[in-house]
């Protein structure tokens, strides 16, 4: 029995199998105990048992007199008062765990809760007192709460993760905690790089359809190309009934050139993607977080044996030119990126993707596995 009957609680409000920093995080956790889940959707392969929330349930407190306490700063009375952290913490009952791993700010309450004095590894992602400060009522209502959550929990927490150094030092700079780093990196897969067509260039982006993610850029950077240049986009869509997809569709418009997909399964993802080109990414620095992103994506393009067009950000412009992986667009503009897209010829692209056939060698998920493993290893009982 893997770790001797020790038993690990996982508290995620997410769809845990569309989450793949959480699938990856829960492969280690498995190699370690007996893994309890706790999620929207179905039970992910790795748990031992799963404790499903209500999707439609918010993980914040949306509802009315949840949103007037956030604007009296009561947070001491709304920090477990969350639609999906009551519900969590009824499904939890009266188990006990030897560690409880908390993703993200918004389960650290909960999860400090129902530790019962048992460790609480906490894996804040990425910045999350301003995870989306670009928006009005998140910025005046959320990030005060967040501020307090991290300020009150995180020097409760045995340890702390996120998803790269610069983010780190925001939370030692803060709030005074150290970090680990595990990056968003997906396994090694032993893949060679697609052939490029001697007059073609296969665009692709994998991502959420969600209002702010700049996917309109891509769209319309592509609608300014020539022939030469296809978009395909794998989107998971967002909790707003599809309407965000209906304006993609509506931007796309009669251009055959780009195509809509649904998304696809978190292990499928790389081996679909290795049938195109160049792995695309544009996003708006409205936020630290997409500042200093490190998001899965680059290493998922850089497995599936792409060339990467991302726009800077100190994080993935060091990887881009220190593995000459691709080409950094100046800002995150549709003119930008269509200029920068433009310039690329066949030659280049199969330059990029041979680089990236060798960087997939060292930019994937071992070393961060191991720092997971070790982090919570270190807290099990012996």
């Amino acid at each position: 029995m893997a770790g001797g009957g020790k038993k690990i609680l996982c508290l995620s409000f997410s769809d845990i199998n569309r989450d793949a920093r959480v699938l990856r995080q829960l492969e280690v956790l498995a190699e370690l105990g007996e893994v309890t889940t706790v999620g929207f959707g179905d039970r992910p392969a790795a748990a031992t048992e799963h404790l499903e929330i209500d999707a439609d349930l918010p993980s914040l407190p949306q509802t009315p007199a949840g949103v007037a306490l956030l604007a009296l700063r009561r947070f001491d009375r709304v920090e477990l008062a969350a639609p999906a952290v009551r519900a969590a913490r009824s499904a939890i009952g009266d188990r006990r765990f030897d560690v409880v791993v908390a993703n993200e700010a918004r389960a650290m309450a909960l999860a400090y809760e129902v530790a019962h004095g048992a460790p609480v590894v906490a894996d804040m992602h990425e910045w999350a007192p301003e995870e989306r400060s670009h928006v009005r009522s998140w910025r005046l209502l959320v990030k005060p709460f967040m501020t307090h959550q991290c300020r009150r929990y995180l020097p409760k927490m045995a340890a702390v993760t996120t998803i790269n150094g610069s983010i780190g030092e925001l939370y030692r700079e803060h709030f005074g905690v150290g970090t680990h780093t595990v990056r968003n990196a997906g396994p090694f897969r032993d893949l060679a790089p697609s052939e490029v067509p001697d007059d073609r260039i296969r665009l692709v982006h994998s991502g959420g359809a969600v209002p702010g993610r700049n996917l309109e850029t891509l769209i319309e950077a592509v609608r300014g190309l020539d022939e030469t240049y296809s978009l395909d986009l794998y989107l998971v869509p967002g909790r707003d009934n599809g309407r965000y997809l209906d304006q993609l569709r509506q931007l796309i418009g009669g251009d055959e050139r780009i195509r809509l997909h649904p998304p696809v399964a978190p292990d499928e993802l790389v081996g679909t993607l290795n049938r195109y080109d160049v792995g695309v990414f544009s996003h708006p620095p409205l936020t630290p977080n997409h500042r200093l992103m490190l998001p899965n994506k680059i290493f998922d393009f850089v497995q599936a044996r792409l060339a990467v067009v991302f726009n800077s950000a100190p994080e993935t412009d060091r990887l881009i030119t220190g593995h000459e992986l691709g080409v950094v667009v100046a800002d995150a503009s549709a003119e930008a990126m269509r200029d920068t897209l433009a310039r690329l010829d066949v030659e280049q692209v199969r330059a990029f993707k041979r680089n990236a056939d060798t960087a997939a060698k060292v930019l994937n998920s071992s070393e961060d596995s191991g720092v997971l493993r070790t982090v919570v290893g270190d807290q099990l009982p012996d």
